[in-house]
C-alpha cells in the first residue's frame, strides 16, 4: 500500500466533503455536482495508477473526518445564508 498516496487522497476527498458540507443550504445541490465531477477526475486517476485500495480507504477516512468534523463544528454552528448579510437601506 502507498501510504504517501492514501494520505494525498484523503486530504483531497476530505476538502471536497468539507466544501459541500460548509455550504449554504440554498447552494448545496450545485456545490455537489460540481464537486462529483473533481471526485469523479480524481477516481479515473487512481483507476489509472491500480490504487483501488488506497481510494477506497481514503474515501473512508474522509467520511470519518467529516462526520467528526460535523460533530465538533457543524452541528453548533451551520453555514450563515447570504441573505442574512444584505442589508437594504431605505430612502
Amino acid at each position: 500500500m502507498n501510504w504517501g498516496a492514501w494520505l494525498g487522497l484523503t486530504a483531497i476527498f476530505a476538502a471536497l466533503m468539507l466544501i459541500v458540507q460548509r455550504t449554504e443550504a440554498r447552494r448545496r445541490r450545485i456545490v455537489f455536482v460540481v464537486m462529483l465531477v473533481g471526485a469523479e477526475l480524481v477516481r479515473r486517476y487512481l483507476v489509472y495508477r491500480d490504487w483501488n485500495t488506497e481510494g477506497l480507504l481514503a474515501v473512508l477516512m474522509a467520511l470519518v473526518i467529516a462526520a467528526a468534523f460535523w460533530l465538533a463544528w457543524g452541528r453548533k454552528h451551520p453555514p450563515r445564508s447570504s441573505e442574512e448579510e444584505i442589508d437594504v437601506a431605505e430612502r
